[in-house]
C-alpha cells in the first residue's frame, strides 16, 4: 500500500479486495455519483467482477484501478489505470487513468491526490503516456485532469446517444 501526503489530503491506494466490491457499490449507489456513467447504480455483481479484473491487471501489468482510502482507512472510491476497455471508439490501445469517489469525498482534494499517486505508480511500471476520457459535461473531473497537467487532445461520441467524451493526454517523464 502506498501513501501520499502532499499536496492535498493523505490518501492510500490498495489493490481492490473482495470486500472493496461492496464498498465501491455502496459509495457509487448515488445518482449524482453515477450522473456521467449512465445515471443508475450498477449491480453488486458488476463490482465483484470489476475488482477481480483489477487484481488480475495489478498482477499482470503492475497497475490497476486501486481502492482509495482516506487517512482513517475508510474507502472513498477508486483511482488508477487500466488499458482502454473499448474497441469501437476512443483511445484504443492507450492506458487510461480514472477516478470515481463517493459524494462524501468530493471537493476535498482526494481525487487529485490519489490521481497523482497513480501517475507515480504507472510511471514506475514503465508507462510513458496516459489518457483520461471524461464526459464533456463533467466539470469536476475535467478540473482534476487539468490539475494533473493533462492536455485536452480530442473528443469522441460514445455509443450512448448524445454523450461526448473529451480525451486528455499526459506524457510521463522517466
Amino acid at each position: 500500500m502506498s501513501t501520499v501526503h502532499s499536496p492535498g489530503p493523505s490518501v492510500q491506494l490498495r489493490v481492490p479486495t473482495d470486500e472493496d466490491a461492496v464498498a465501491w457499490h455502496r459509495a457509487f449507489d448515488d445518482p449524482e455519483v453515477m450522473e456521467f456513467f449512465g445515471g443508475a447504480s450498477a449491480e453488486l455483481s458488476l463490482y465483484e467482477e470489476w475488482t477481480a479484473r483489477q487484481r488480475r491487471y495489478d498482477a499482470e501489468l503492475g497497475f490497476c484501478l486501486w481502492t482509495v482510502l482516506d487517512e482513517d482507512g475508510e474507502v472513498l472510491g477508486f483511482t488508477g489505470a487500466q488499458p482502454w476497455p473499448q474497441t469501437a471508439y476512443g483511445p484504443v490501445g492507450e492506458i487510461e487513468i480514472g477516478w470515481r469517489l463517493g459524494r462524501a469525498a468530493w471537493g476535498r482534494g482526494y481525487a487529485t491526490a490519489a490521481a497523482r499517486l497513480t501517475l507515480e505508480r504507472v510511471r514506475a511500471a514503465g508507462v510513458d503516456r496516459v489518457v483520461a476520457t471524461i464526459d464533456a459535461r463533467n466539470e469536476r473531473s475535467i478540473a482534476v485532469a487539468r490539475r494533473l497537467g493533462m492536455q485536452r487532445a480530442e473528443s469522441f461520441t460514445t455509443p450512448h446517444p448524445g454523450q461526448e467524451v473529451c480525451c486528455f493526454r499526459l506524457e510521463l517523464e522517466a
